[in-house]
């Protein structure tokens, strides 16, 4: 099991005090997963989260006729899982582990009996990991604004003296 201490080395739960650190530690359990380990099967029952240790997981989506296409790859710190959140409760991707992952896993009913036995907590709770959440939306955003961007925005201008502009790929 993890400590309080243990969780208050990630990044997005830096807001929850120490109480709910040591509440949410002992609703947590240590896991291990091997390289090439599909920890995520998207269109499954959503169930449960993880905060990662150590490793890499990466984060798919199944496109039909093609193969499963990466939408980002989480490393140590980051939370996987948050469709356990919303109805109907349903992996909206799959995640893969691409080394090795040590992980602190979370059981999405457990987790909800918490917040519903302090609503306190379960308020620090959600806005922490929305916050996590918001930051994985704004990087998914500008993964997508890169990889759509018009290839002509980064032709550049020279000025040779004497002569007239030049565009130059």
């Amino acid at each position: 099991m993890p400590t309080a201490e243990d969780l208050s080395g990630f990044a997005n739960l830096q807001t929850l005090d120490s109480d709910d650190l040591g509440k949410l530690a002992r609703a947590g359990r240590e896991v291990s997963f091997p390289a090439a380990y599909r920890v995520i099967q998207e269109g499954q029952p959503a169930d449960r989260c993880w905060l990662i240790r150590s490793g890499r997981i990466r984060l798919d989506a199944h496109v039909s006729g093609r193969d499963d296409i990466v939408l980002q790859t989480l490393d140590a710190g980051d939370l996987l899982g948050w469709s356990w959140l919303v109805p109907p409760y349903r992996w909206h991707f799959g995640a893969l582990t691409t080394e090795p992952v040590d992980a602190v896993e979370f059981d999405s009913a457990t987790l909800t009996g918490l917040c519903e036995d302090d609503p306190r907590f379960g308020r620090d709770l959600i806005l922490a990991l929305f916050e996590a959440l918001l930051a994985r939306l704004q990087a998914t955003r500008a993964r997508l604004a890169d990889l759509y961007r018009d290839p002509a925005e980064f032709r550049v201008s020279a000025q040779i003296p004497g002569t007239a502009a030049a565009e130059t790929p």
